[in-house]
């Protein structure tokens, strides 16, 4: 390697390295917009043949405020509502404190004041919160750069997607048949991990959450969505709501609607995950459950909530770049550089 060559490479290092301090304070809207700009480009490729790129881009971003941010903030409002309510309706005298404070003294001799102390703690709580509202201020504000520099990736996404994926496939050092299936097989991944675990976590959250609403479970809603998100974990994810919920109705002097929920949920629900989750998977990508339930855990330690989609994605990704790997190996030892066939 020559100083040029060495030059130019160290160049494109300290220019990557820059660009991705610009990219990390955004990286979980970035990895947003690239999530629903892949969703929505079946759309912007059908769109094109009647209109413009432009034209296309911009009405499907209306469509994902409309499909995918608005619910979104109605279901947190709704979610964040059944907290609030669930806080509210958790007063001394639901909770018994005053006979837990006659237990610690009868056991220990010791007279407490459990209602004063949470009073206590509650003020201290409010003065945090008063000094730290700055914070949050700007943590809103940067919420709110976030989602308009979403919303611009999304349109340009779209708009020079396909402009984007040839200078992909010229800067690519592999043949063009390795590089549509490699491509090819990552998109399989991607529909694999969105309709075949996203999808079907979010049915299974709803089905599971129609019976805590019929057998009365108290905020119904604010467990629901905690469901949708526990059955992106396959196989034991709605369970851990709904199985403590049939133990609430049983404590709670409710044995048939206790048995219904059980059965309604076992076999119901069950359902979805045992059958529809291999047919749809099965349809773009098999995916093991442990590498989604490892892709779930360690994606969103690794990226936060996007890591929920993306952590399965990587996997996939991994195991599909291997499979090509494994069977061009032979034959690209001696090629360099893009050919076409």
């Amino acid at each position: 390697m020559n100083l040029s060559k060495g030059y130019l490479l160290a160049l494109v290092v300290a220019m990557a390295y820059l660009s991705w301090q610009l990219v990390t304070p955004f990286l979980q809207y970035v990895l947003g917009a690239v999530l629903i700009a892949f969703v929505l480009y079946p759309l912007q490729w059908r769109l094109e043949r009647r209109t413009s790129p432009t034209v296309a881009a911009f009405a499907l971003v209306l469509l994902a405020i409309v499909a995918f941010i608005v619910p979104f903030v109605l279901v947190i409002g709704l979610f964040a509502g059944d907290a609030v309510e669930m806080l509210q309706n958790a007063d001394a005298e639901s909770l018994q404190l005053s006979a837990i404070e006659d237990l610690i003294e009868a056991e220990t001799g010791v007279t407490v004041d459990i209602a004063s102390s949470v009073t206590g703690s509650a003020q201290q709580i409010g003065t945090v919160v008063l000094e730290r509202s700055t914070e949050w201020f700007g943590a809103l504000t940067h919420a709110l750069i976030g989602l308009g520099l979403a919303l611009f990736l999304v349109y340009y996404l779209l708009k020079d997607g396909d402009d984007l994926m040839a200078w992909i496939h010229d800067m690519t050092p592999l043949p063009s048949d390795v590089q549509h299936d490699l491509y090819g097989e990552l998109e399989e991944v991607m529909w694999a991990v969105l309709a075949g675990h996203v999808l079907i976590a979010i049915i299974q959250g709803v089905i599971a959450g129609l019976g805590l609403f019929a057998t009365g479970v108290p905020n119904a809603a604010f467990w629901t969505f905690v469901m949708v998100i526990l059955a992106l974990i396959p196989l034991i994810g709605a369970f851990l709501v709904w199985g403590p919920a049939v133990g609430y109705l049983l404590l709670t002097g409710e044995p048939v609607l206790a048995v219904a929920l059980a059965v309604y949920s076992t076999v119901i629900v069950g359902v979805s995950d045992d059958y529809l989750r291999p047919i749809v998977v099965d349809r773009y990508a098999e995916l093991n459950p442990a590498v989604i339930i490892l892709g779930v855990l360690g994606g969103v330690y690794a990226f936060g909530v996007m890591g929920l989609f993306f952590g399965p994605v990587i996997l996939g990704a991994l195991l599909t770049t291997i499979s090509v790997v494994d069977e061009n190996y032979d034959r690209l030892a001696g090629e360099s550089g893009t050919t076409e066939t």
